[in-house]
């Protein structure tokens, strides 16, 4: 993504303060939460947003010790999406399956064009998500018949990214698409799960 800049598309570089949260259970059988990284977050905040039954996704930063991490630094954190979701509508198990379906499972040194370890692709658990996670992984690997790369980590502070970052897909619907086109992202994900 830090190439965007370069080509003069424009982000406006406006200072929030993120801010953070932890992955919740379900209140009342109404909400839950779960944590994805896979890349640019833009991407993934686009794609689980457009998936009947999530009620919200946010660009953040996760699985690190910095307080307050930023876009300019965020150093031992990942670019990562808190997806909140209704599951009388959708399941956990659901989402993990467009999870693996809308990233690269088989790249752990990033995504796409995006490299690094702020772009490296993981889910975030708690204690009750990890057996399914885990199940989800290892029915991934038999589908696709290889090793996957993307780790099942513990959920830690999610924090919030900078209010530029959030829906940049609908914001700045142009830039987005062409960033999403030059990464080459949709075109990876076809390729790895083609015939699968």
């Amino acid at each position: 993504m830090r190439w965007m800049a370069a080509l003069g598309l424009g982000l406006a570089l406006a200072a929030c303060s993120p801010s953070e949260a932890q992955p919740q259970p379900p209140v009342d059988g109404a909400r839950a939460e779960a944590i994805f990284a896979g890349g640019c977050f833009w991407c993934v905040e686009s794609d689980f947003e457009h998936l009947d039954g999530v009620i919200e996704a946010v660009s953040g930063y996760s699985g690190g010790e910095l307080e307050n991490p930023t876009y300019r630094y965020h150093e031992g954190h990942t670019e990562a999406v808190l997806v909140t979701y209704d599951p009388s509508r959708v399941s956990y198990a659901q989402l993990l399956h467009h999870f693996w379906r809308h990233h690269d499972p088989l790249d752990a040194g990033g995504q796409f064009c995006d490299r690094g370890p702020s772009y490296a692709p993981a889910i975030f658990v708690t204690p009750t998500q990890r057996a399914e996670a885990e199940a989800s992984l290892a029915e991934t690997q038999r589908a696709l018949g290889r090793q996957v790369a993307t780790p099942i980590r513990e959920a830690s502070r999610f924090w919030t990214a900078e209010e530029y970052h959030q829906d940049y897909y609908e914001k700045n619907s142009v830039q987005y698409r062409y960033y999403r086109w030059r990464c080459g992202r949709d075109a990876r994900v076809e390729e790895v799960w083609r015939g699968h």
